[in-house]
């Protein structure tokens, strides 16, 4: 957040000379101050825009990047966090939807639908998510491509899960340093009104940070350098068990 939001911007009068120039030079002060607080204002909302992304680079602590060299996983746990986030921090989808125009983030079309479908939903529960970074080639496919459906199940084997839908659009409202990329977030694919499977991928496509749709097709091929975020499988298992608790005590309240 730029260090002007929430202070006041001071506009100071200046000696004047004539009635005319008195008229002309306030109402031309008046408007340049209107100039500088609409921009400090949409600086210190903003967060996704290219200059946004540029400061956050000089001003947050950075985050290891998920691209690295192709390493031959072997487990799950031999894989480290690569970020943590937080879900569950919004009331529902229209909340988080409105906190990513809030930020200035883009929202590609495919992305949009998903978020406004009744498949997507939020944890009622405030929850830490660790989330971890492999691509398909370390994931040991040895093609330019594999498909979603084969990347799911050596993914599952060895040992990590997939993440709540939820995990897309947090993480881009986390995340507002992502260098130049993107990361697919490995997740139970939404359809949407036509019945196209999508999963969410969060990016930075060089001129601000959006989230967009990817096709979520169990034979759609991805390219073996893609990276997936997913969490373990425990963990994986603990926020089933979690959102089946928040459907249980929805239908206790309806």
């Amino acid at each position: 957040m730029d260090r002007t939001a929430g202070k006041g911007v001071g506009c100071h009068a200046i000696p004047y000379y004539s009635i005319a120039w008195h008229r002309g030079g306030t109402l031309f002060i008046a408007m340049l101050c209107t100039a500088f607080i609409v921009l400090f204002a949409s600086q210190a909302s903003a967060q996704c825009t290219a200059r946004d992304v540029l400061r956050n680079h000089l001003t947050f602590k950075k985050i290891p990047s998920a691209n690295r060299p192709p390493i031959p996983v072997r487990s799950a746990d031999a894989v480290p966090v690569w970020k943590t986030i937080t879900v569950g921090t919004f009331a529902n989808s229209f909340a988080l939807r409105n906190a990513l125009d809030a930020a200035g983030c883009g929202i590609g079309d495919q992305a949009e639908e998903i978020l406004a479908r009744p498949a997507f939903t939020v944890s009622a529960t405030k929850t830490d998510v660790e989330l971890v970074a492999v691509s398909a080639a370390e994931l040991g496919f040895k093609n330019d491509t594999a498909s979603l459906a084969d990347i799911y199940a050596r993914a599952q084997q060895l040992g990590f899960g997939l993440a709540a839908a939820e995990v897309a659009p947090q993480l881009r409202l986390q995340y507002f340093d992502q260098p130049i990329g993107e990361l697919l977030v490995g997740m139970e694919p939404i359809k949407t009104w036509k019945g196209e499977p999508v999963i969410l991928t969060v990016a930075n496509g060089g001129a601000g940070l959006v989230l967009i749709g990817q096709d979520g097709s169990a034979d759609g091929e991805i390219p073996a350098a893609s990276r997936f975020l997913f969490v373990r499988s425990n963990e994986a298992a603990l926020a089933k068990a979690v959102h089946g608790l928040d459907e249980a005590a929805a239908l206790v309240h309806h």
